[in-house]
């Protein structure tokens, strides 16, 4: 940390020795400026802002202790000062102390003792630095505190007329912008805007940790000049939206107010337009109040087709279908322009609907709710757009999660399917009778065992007749047409003709070679 310095003296001689003598990096601080006459240097201080000024007593016109009175007596800003004389007369040193100099360096100026005074002025500095943030740091919540009873009115947060009021003064007109950070990087969010407001005067940023819809939501009370910054404070306006864009989280406005009395209305008004919000389909912005003010909010609508359409999707394992229903919801809610709330809690009720189809698989619907947690969330969900996609994603994962099941499930089907098959192929079994075994519609299951076998069901019961002909044939001890109907047929026609289907030759030759 360094502090700048402004040195002060009437002898260019003495300037230049005080540059060159001292190592002044080396000790904390970097010289700003000089100067050669009280009158100078207090002008110089207003302009250069020196943490410390260093000047000679005797000076022509204004001295270095008339300069210092000067400063104090028409100055808020803390400076401090050190004195650099060659006269050692008690009364200099006296008048000193009366300004809070306690530092006293003579002429000529000795380096080590030089070097000695100035480390104890560079820790005072330090020192005073960091009781002058904590004691900002202190103002500053305090200030948001009053500001934040003011906003919403709580029997734990202060109201303080007079402070308001003399809070007020500091700027002609007043705003409020409310932003509204995403879950996932709320932190980041407030620690970025946080920074933004630590860098200007007159602006204050606000948690809004009540319950209920400003929860998660910061406010930022700002002060303006209507006729440099523009009507509501335009230019911060714009300012915020570059850096709601750049954070990609969407913010309202209110109209401007004179005097922070007034703010509330201002505050309402960002609510307002927070709401309008939910319908922008552009990137992520501010809405202004004055932009939406005239525009009404609708409350009726049936949602019954809606959501018949779209939970039929996901009991048809349909994706298609679950994305054209929800477009058709948007399209509808966009056209009637309906109030957020009730287009919040449509998607809460097709949440709880999409669980109960995944009440045989919990441990899906236990991992659903925890990603998505619609009802928990949905009030932080800034747009239409983000909801419905929101919903959609849930949706298609629902669906996997159906047809991963039924896809397990008619494994399991199909292997006691085939076992039944192999242990009863030689009977007269048809593909009517094996669905009345398993209780599945016959068309299902044909279509089902060509899926997941390859080959359709009158091919597996003539392969896996031929197939134990073929053990016959080898042992020897039948003949063809006992052999034919040891497996299952009762015309020979037919196992010759399926015999020779698959081995390409007869059961005697087949015989002959083996």
């Amino acid at each position: 940390m360094r502090f700048k310095v402004l040195l002060v003296d009437d002898e260019p001689a003495a300037l230049e020795g005080m540059q060159l003598w001292i190592n002044w990096p080396e000790l904390g601080f970097e010289i700003c400026g000089t100067s050669s006459n009280g009158a100078e240097a207090l002008e110089k201080i207003g302009q250069l802002q020196p943490d410390l000024v260093v000047t000679d007593v005797r000076m022509p016109g204004m001295d270095g202790l008339e300069m210092i009175e000067a400063w104090q007596k028409q100055n808020t800003r803390q400076v401090s000062f050190a004195i650099i004389s060659g006269y050692s007369e008690f009364q200099y040193a006296q008048k000193a102390l009366r300004f809070g100099v306690t530092r006293y360096l003579l002429k000529p100026i000795d380096e080590e003792i030089a070097a000695e005074e100035l480390g104890a002025i560079y820790q005072e500095l330090v020192e005073e630095q960091e009781r002058q943030r904590i004691s900002r740091i202190a103002s500053y919540e305090e200030t948001v505190g009053l500001l934040k009873g003011w906003l919403h009115p709580s029997p734990g947060l202060p109201r303080d007329e007079g402070r308001i009021a003399a809070l007020s003064s500091l700027r002609k007109a007043w705003n409020v912008c409310l932003i509204q950070p995403r879950d996932s990087c709320f932190a980041e969010t407030r620690e970025q805007v946080a920074a933004y407001v630590g860098e200007r005067e007159a602006m204050y940023l606000i948690d809004l940790d009540y319950s209920g819809l400003d929860e998660g939501l910061l406010a930022l009370v700002y002060g303006f000049h209507p006729g440099e910054d523009g009507p509501d404070g335009a230019k911060w306006i714009s300012e915020l939206e570059r850096l709601c864009r750049s954070l990609g989280v969407v913010a309202s406005a209110g109209q401007g107010v004179t005097s922070l009395q007034e703010i509330p209305a201002a505050f309402r008004q960002a609510q307002t337009a927070m709401q309008h919000q939910f319908y922008a389909e552009g990137p992520a912005g501010i809405m202004e109040y004055r932009n939406v003010a005239a525009l009404k909010f609708h409350r009726r609508y049936d949602q019954t087709e809606l959501v018949d359409r779209i939970i039929g999707a996901i009991q048809l394992l349909d994706k298609g279908g679950l994305e054209e229903g929800l477009s058709e919801a948007e399209r509808r809610f966009r056209e009637l322009y309906l109030t957020p709330d009730i287009v919040r809690k449509f998607g809460i009720h097709l949440f709880y609907l999409m669980m109960e189809h995944l009440e045989e698989l919990p441990g899906k619907a236990v991992e659903l709710q925890s990603k998505y947690d619609i009802p928990g969330t949905v009030s932080a969900v800034p747009t239409l757009r983000e909801l419905m996609d929101r919903i959609q994603a849930l949706g298609i994962e629902c669906i996997d999660g159906l047809l991963m099941d039924k896809a397990q499930r008619s494994q399991g089907v199909i292997q006691d399917i085939n076992a039944y098959i192999r242990e009863h192929y030689r009977e007269p079994l048809t593909i009517k009778k094996l669905a009345e075994v398993f209780y599945l519609h016959p068309v299902y299951l044909g279509q089902l065992l060509q899926k997941k076998n390859g080959v359709s069901f009158n091919e597996m019961i003539h392969n896996f007749r031929i197939e134990e002909a073929v053990g016959l044939l080898r042992d020897g001890s039948l003949n063809n047409g006992e052999i034919a109907e040891r497996v299952g047929y009762a015309n020979y026609g037919q196992f010759l003709k399926q015999f020779e289907k698959r081995l390409q030759m007869s059961p005697n030759e087949y015989r002959n070679r083996n």
